[in-house]
């Protein structure tokens, strides 16, 4: 009776169950990756409208970015005590407020307030997510829930520029912003409906394992650390194309700003079909890191030919896309890479600390990038793209290597 009873208990739960766990996770985690792109777009009506540089638009995001990785870091241990589904929501809620904050602000000053309030709702999702993935979805089909979790975020980048630019120009950026935040609330709808499919049964272990015992215990392995530095650099890439690669490549290219305008989308959605690839590609975990070298060594090298060959015009959208799908490729085994590091019952804490390497290099990158093109440096932007993807190449090799090490010393 027993056995029949630990059978049930552990048999595959129904795929419909996991797809529409799936759907609502990437439907959130799409919100999550628009509300980081609700400005970029628009800097263009924001520089204007508040007489401020390309460094202090670029701050704007620094400071979104830095009170995110603040509560990432913070919220996984949340997200472990109380469980997912509340976090989820109010992360959800602070960013419709801030989108519709962002439209009605009367000054710069106030918009660095409501980034506070978007980045603290931003940096909820990776925890949120992870957690009831990796604890609701089979493992069977983990792979591929990873996969869909990566295009949905690149899907929500791409919507951004492709929403915002035509709202602006047909109506104004406050209307765009404020659309935005309509956007936020309408999927928190869909996510309140759909509560119980994110409901999430509270495991307390009788016998607490040594990595776990103290809340902090899993800063002491070194992969997890190694993580952290490849979400880093790969933040700062990221960051780099998001923010100042396309007005880069129109000076550098001559590209008219409707086309300029296209490129981000374009990347962001090839980005989703890599992502879709590199979910079949990673069915043997072994390979993840090999994947990452190939997928952003493609990349650099685009990246190079834009910032130092002369291009057609009409050839810069299809570079974009063959970098984003490059870089979409490494997608899934980035996330087993995270998930190999993970000790049992830490799941929020060390997604918390590892992607807080996200919030961390898309704030400081944009300074960077931003700083380059004051000065008039466009092809160092792309100099700067490359150099950074090569440094993710070196630490997904050294990622290996370190568990490797771990796995021999064991």
């Amino acid at each position: 009776m027993t056995t029949a009873t630990s059978t049930a208990a552990t048999a595959t739960p129904p795929a419909r169950q996991d797809l529409t766990l799936i759907a609502l996770v990437g439907l959130a985690h799409g919100i999550s990756h628009f509300s980081q792109l609700l400005l970029p777009p628009l800097f263009p009506w924001l520089k204007e409208a508040f007489g401020v540089s390309n460094v202090d638009l670029g701050a704007l995001l620094t400071i979104f970015f830095v009170v995110s990785c603040v509560v990432q870091t913070l919220s996984g241990f949340v997200v472990d005590r109380f469980g997912p589904r509340p976090v989820l929501f109010v992360g959800l809620g602070l960013i419709g407020i801030a989108a519709f904050g962002f439209g009605n602000s009367p000054s710069y000053a106030m918009m660095t307030f409501f980034a506070v309030v978007a980045g603290t709702g931003n940096g909820v999702f990776h925890p949120v997510d992870y957690t009831l993935l990796n604890r609701k979805v089979h493992p069977s089909r983990l792979g591929h829930a990873f996969s869909v979790h990566g295009i949905t975020g690149s899907l929500g980048w791409a919507l951004a520029p492709a929403m915002m630019v035509p709202l602006a120009l047909a109506f104004s950026w406050r209307i765009a912003l404020m659309c935005a935040g309509a956007l936020a609330f309408a999927v928190l709808a869909v996510l309140w409906f759909n509560r119980e499919q994110l409901a999430l049964e509270r495991v307390v272990p009788k016998k607490v394992d040594a990595a776990t015992e103290h809340g902090l215990s899993f800063l002491k392995i070194p992969a997890v650390w190694m993580c952290f530095g490849f979400f880093f650099f790969y933040a700062m890439a990221l960051s780099g194309v998001q923010t100042f690669a396309p007005a880069a490549a129109r000076i550098l290219h001559d590209v008219p700003v409707n086309l300029a305008a296209m490129c981000l989308t374009i990347y962001m959605v090839c980005s989703a079909f890599g992502m879709v690839a590199g979910g079949f590609l990673v069915t043997d975990p072994a390979r993840c890191e090999r994947i990452i070298g190939t997928g952003f060594g493609v990349a650099a090298l685009v990246a190079l030919v834009l910032g130092f060959t002369s291009v057609a015009a009409f050839l810069v959208p299809v570079l974009f896309g063959v970098m984003g799908f490059g870089a979409g490729t490494a997608g899934p085994s980035r996330d087993l890479i995270v998930k190999r590091a993970s000790p049992p019952n830490a799941t929020g804490r060390v997604y918390g600390v590892v992607y807080s390497g996200l919030d961390i290099g898309q704030a400081v990158a944009p300074l960077i990038f931003g700083t380059l093109m004051d000065h008039r440096q466009p092809a160092l932007v792309w100099l700067g793209i490359a150099l950074v993807q090569g440094v993710l190449i070196v630490n997904a090799l050294n990622v290996r290597k370190v568990r490797r090490t771990s796995l021999a010393a064991a």
